[in-house]
This record gives C-alpha cells, sequence and structure tokens, in this order.
C-alpha cells in the first residue's frame, strides 16, 4: 500500500474499452488475459493512440466485491468511434476518491487489491462520503469506479513494484 486516499477532481476522459460479463474469477482472468491485447492491438490498427495507462471500469460486482460487469479500457485524448467489439466511452467528469496502492493484485499473504479496495471504502466511509453507487439483485452497480494499471506487470517482474490507482467517483447529490 502507498499513502492515504484523497480526493481529486477530474474532467472527463475519454476512452475505448471492451465489455465484458463474468459469473466467477476465472472467466474475469481469462477476459482480461484475452481481452486488453484484442484493444492494444485496436488501438495500433486504428493509429489511436492511448493517453494513459489502461484501466478496467467496474461497472457491477457481486455481493463479495468479485467483478460481474466491467469494461476493459484504454483512456485516449479525445473520443473515437468503436467497432463493436470495442466501443468508446467517458468516465464522467467529477470529485473521485483516488488511492494509489503499490503491490500485488492478489495475494494470500501481503495487502493486495481488495485490500486496498476494502481501505479506500472504509476510509470514504469513516468520513461521511458516499461513493457514486447502488444495489443491484446481484450486488453493486458503480456509476465510475476504474483501476488503473501504471506499472505494465508483464515487463516489470516484481509485483513489490506495482502501482495501481484506484478511483472511485463521489455521490455529490
Amino acid at each position: 500500500m502507498a499513502g492515504q486516499p484523497q480526493f481529486e477532481d477530474r474532467a472527463e476522459q475519454p476512452y475505448v474499452g471492451i465489455a465484458g460479463r463474468v459469473a466467477s474469477e476465472a472467466e474475469f482472468r481469462d477476459a482480461v488475459d484475452r481481452g486488453f491485447p484484442q484493444l492494444f492491438g485496436w488501438l495500433q490498427e486504428n493509429g489511436v493512440p492511448p493517453s494513459g495507462p489502461p484501466f478496467i471500469r467496474y461497472l457491477e460486482v457481486d455481493q463479495e466485491g468479485k467483478p460481474l460487469e466491467f469494461e476493459l479500457a484504454v483512456p485516449i485524448a479525445a473520443a473515437a468511434s468503436g467497432d463493436g467489439r470495442v466501443r468508446a466511452g467517458a468516465l464522467p467528469a467529477g470529485r473521485y476518491v483516488t488511492f494509489l496502492h503499490v503491490g500485488p493484485y492478489n495475494h494470500a499473504e501481503v495487502p493486495d487489491l481488495e485490500a486496498a479496495r476494502a481501505e479506500v471504502l472504509g476510509w470514504a466511509e469513516e468520513r461521511g462520503v458516499e461513493v457514486a453507487r447502488s444495489k443491484t439483485d446481484q450486488g453493486t452497480a458503480f456509476q465510475a469506479y476504474v483501476e488503473h494499471y501504471i506499472t505494465d506487470a508483464s515487463r516489470e517482474p516484481d509485483w513489490s513494484r506495482w502501482e495501481t490507482e484506484l478511483a472511485y467517483l463521489v455521490d455529490e447529490s
């Protein structure tokens, strides 16, 4: 883990992404392993340069916080058109609670992304801050919850150096 959660005002961020819906953690990992290479291939084929690190936008998670519906995405400088498999979107402007996690994505013995998510949401709750989310039949839907993968794990084998930024849109209604 690194530092404390903090607030950050962000402008709308256009992106392109590949949507997914899964029923298990294994399906999710498979979707990520297949989807990001497809997305980066599409960017290259269409001459669309990324404007930041890739991210996963979690649209819905189950009762335990496991992904159900998501988008594998890459920010771009200006809006673009998708082609069916790849679709255009935008993260909404607004105030976000952000946190930089340094460490593994998933680990049984050291703080991982699950621990980072719990820390951020607990920090927000302690301060009376509501993230933009709603209950669903299966769990929770988020208006904007993203994990930006700042470190490319395929190029950095030491997970103790992996940086992932978590960002949750704050409900200011």
